[in-house]
């Protein structure tokens, strides 16, 4: 379908790729991936022909349709999202326009029995067969099913596109592109503005998609799910593994294991034709043979082993600020736009060291209460900060707030404390921006690459409670897990946005799900609240609430079929391994606790002790901790009672 033949691509002496070479055929899945900044977004570009290469080229056959979801769109106004949508249907709409031409000829012509006016029912009887093998007659119902498969009611459905913020615009965006049925399709990161059922919905449809997609993304789950093949972008090069990420993985690591094997013993004949030469050059009946062998080596492919893509962010929150017990306490606040009320007497706790991921469908209040919390917009009600709380915020468009007209070195040198001004550099660099992409501009970074500037600006003050609505967007999933690791180490509060499940694993202790203008707790993980809700992933949560809603009034224990019993037993079992987990850390904490009670009971080893920095904090954290497992312990025994 599509052939890349030896391109080569490179800005201001800096070689973006080198010599490659692949082929996209039909029914293709390809994800494409590398660390930010290696150019993948810049290879969908080329494929679409929006960038010209400085060598090689891309064959496409003739009356090839492509579709190109990009990162950066410009919007267009004037419409209602219906009238956008049907712009996708462009050939259609062409026809449906001469159609109604010649329908209004022969509404108003009375010469029926001419030859111009039996031309004209034939043109139109002609276009009519022709719109009708074309789908005109379902264009309808496939803008509905696209529409409200990415989120969109059919209330939005006449609402005009500026009312829409920029995350569903490119939805938008991404309806128009799935109604042309190009036959190739190019998504740059298409799961960052959706929520999970949106997500699974795309899935879906690309499973059903005759065509070949070519994707970037840095969501793991939907890699596997969407994709059938990986490239891979590095130092310039590309290679190509006929599998889905997961595998691709795998199948890497066994290819460099043995490139390096081959590269010992390529070495080693080397080293052994070398010592040859050099004892037979002087000797002149062994001269001849000896420049054979230099000959030989000269012509020898030399094999270099794939240097692994191994530039990493390496960084830590800075510890988090002493502050009071309550970070944040919000008591019966309300917001609504206009007549459209989003949230509704909502009351939420956040204790020193507490961690919570906001989760639900988009357009339930995640972002907005998170905007309330940081003052960011009005709203009724209270909300009120702990004792000495600091807070920093990371919005979702976090990274748009960036001066493009600075270079990386002066946004973070403008944004620097007095504390961390001597250390800039340092942070850059731990954000794998040193030497001279320091200087680079903040409009010619890429999007991930922005996200890590923006994600350095908020490490530069220590804060005590974190608000992030969304971080995850636009950063590669190596620098993802860095986040994610940095923020499992973080010691103050943290409050996370996030659509990602895989980023959210054992990474929260509580889990508040928005529905219904309000919000609901559930305690553990991302993984504990699905089982709790007894569902396999959010596709679930998010579409079938009025199903279970029904259901649940009907259903009584005596009717439990055998797939009710069988989950009931999996439901127990999971709440007694999790009691059982819990009493052990209770009592490894218990007696830990004890022994340095013990000890503060001696005068002098209190003296010691209480000499030592940080030891009360540290002996206060520990308490808490022990009273907020012994608080969990008994939410999941009264769970265990009420399912027995």
């Amino acid at each position: 379908m599509v052939s890349v033949n030896n391109l080569s691509l490179y800005f201001g002496g800096q070689d973006i790729f080198k010599d490659i070479s692949f082929m996209v055929n039909k029914g293709d899945r390809i994800g494409l991936t590398g660390k930010n900044g290696a150019g993948k977004s810049t290879l969908l570009k080329v494929l679409a022909k929006e960038l010209t290469p400085n060598n090689g080229n891309i064959s496409v056959p003739n009356g090839i349709i492509v579709g190109f979801l990009r990162q950066d769109l410009e919007f267009e106004d004037g419409r209602t999202v219906l009238e956008e949508a049907q712009t996708a249907f462009e050939f259609l709409n062409d026809v449906e326009l001469r159609m109604n031409e010649a329908n209004k000829q022969l509404t108003e012509r009375t010469d029926y029995e001419s030859d111009e006016y039996l031309e004209v029912i034939n043109e139109f009887n002609e276009l009519e067969e022709r719109f009708r093998m074309a789908g005109g007659n379902d264009t309808a119902a496939e803008i509905s099913q696209v529409l409200n498969g990415l989120g969109f009611t059919q209330y939005d459905f006449e609402r005009q596109t500026t009312e829409f913020s920029g995350g569903w615009r490119m939805r938008i965006e991404l309806a128009k592109i799935l109604l042309m049925k190009p036959d190739l399709l190019l998504l740059d990161e298409p799961t960052n503005h959706l929520d999970i059922e949106s997500i699974m919905w795309l899935e879906k449809w690309l499973k059903n998609y005759s065509g070949a997609v070519v994707l970037v993304s840095h969501d793991r789950f939907f890699l596997d799910a969407s994709t059938n093949r990986t490239i891979e972008v590095a130092f310039s090069k590309i290679n190509d593994y006929k599998a889905s990420y997961t595998k691709y993985l795998t199948l890497r690591e066994d290819r460099v294991v043995k490139q390096i094997q081959a590269k010992k013993n390529q070495d080693k004949f080397i080293e052994e034709t070398k010592v040859l030469i050099n004892k037979f050059r002087a000797k002149k009946n062994k001269a001849s043979f000896a420049q054979s062998l230099i000959k030989k080596l000269e012509k020898l492919e030399i094999i270099n082993v794939e240097q692994e893509d191994t530039a990493r962010m390496k960084f830590r929150f800075p510890p988090a600020p002493h502050s009071g017990k309550m970070s944040l306490e919000v008591k019966n606040s309300c917001k609504s736009y206009g007549d459209l009320q989003v949230l509704d007497d909502v009351n939420l706790e956040v204790v020193r060291g507490d961690k919570i991921a906001f989760v639900g469908k988009n357009g339930e209040g995640k972002s907005t209460l998170a905007k309330m919390i940081v003052k960011e917009i009005d709203f009724t009600g209270e909300i009120t900060l702990g004792h000495q709380v600091k807070m920093g915020y990371y919005a979702q468009n976090q990274a748009e707030f960036l001066d493009e007209n600075l270079t990386v070195l002066e946004t973070i040198e403008q944004a620097a404390t007095e504390d961390t001004a001597g250390k800039v550099r340092s942070i850059l660099g731990s954000f794998l921006f040193s030497n001279d992409e320091v200087e680079k501009k903040v409009k010619v970074l890429s999007g991930g690459e922005r996200a890590r500037v923006a994600l350095c600006k908020l490490l530069l003050e220590p804060y005590n409670l974190l608000i992030m609505d969304e971080p995850t967007n636009h950063l590669d999933i190596t620098s993802k897990g860095l986040l994610k690791k940095a923020l499992e180490n973080y010691d103050g509060s943290l409050i996370l946005v996030s659509h990602d499940r895989e980023f959210l694993q054992e990474l929260t202790q509580k889990v508040y799900e928005f529905k219904n203008q309000n919000i609901k707790e559930y305690i553990g993980d991302i993984d504990t609240f699905l089982s709790e809700k007894d569902l396999e992933n959010f596709k679930q949560l998010e579409s079938s609430q009025k199903d279970q809603k029904n259901t649940k009034e009907d259903k009584t224990k005596e009717q439990l079929t055998y797939a009710d019993k069988k989950n009931q037993q999996k439901k127990i079992k999971k709440l007694q391994n999790r009691i059982s987990k819990l009493e052990k850390e209770i009592a490894t904490l218990e007696q830990s606790q004890k022994a340095i009670d013990t000890d503060l009971a001696n005068p002098k080893k209190f003296k010691e002790l209480s000499q030592k920095d940080g030891f009360f904090d540290e002996y206060e954290k520990n308490r808490q901790k022990l009273q907020d497992l012994e608080g969990e312990w008994e939410l999941a025994a009264e769970a265990l009672e009420r399912i027995k």
